[in-house]
């Protein structure tokens, strides 16, 4: 067992610089937008993330912008509001699924 987790090919290579500066702009986008950004701020992120991660040696790419994840940003805006915010303990689980289905190999 030990064997394979050695001759794993699956890395990290962003730095703490790059992330620091890719959550400021986050977080600024998100404020002076007064959130109604933040779907693109996202994909600001998981664009990084995803530039920087390979798994089984193969670059990953992450493809979705943020007028796609919009439309998706109100409706569970709404569905928070009508649940009296029950909804949100949903939105981890959505947002999750909603970037996984935009992450491809990039070959």
């Amino acid at each position: 067992m030990a064997k394979d987790i050695e001759q794993t090919r699956s890395k990290f290579d962003g730095g703490v610089l790059g992330y620091i500066g890719t959550n400021l702009l986050v977080l600024l986008i998100s404020i002076c937008t007064l959130f109604i950004g933040y779907p693109w701020a996202a994909c600001l992120y998981y664009k990084w993330e995803t530039k920087h991660t390979t798994i089984d040696d193969r670059a990953l790419v992450f493809d979705g912008t943020g007028a796609q994840l919009f439309g998706s940003y109100i409706k569970w805006f709404l569905l928070c509001i009508i649940t009296i915010g029950i909804y949100t303990l949903w939105l981890p689980v959505k947002m999750t699924a909603w970037k996984v289905k935009h992450t491809h190999f990039a070959d």
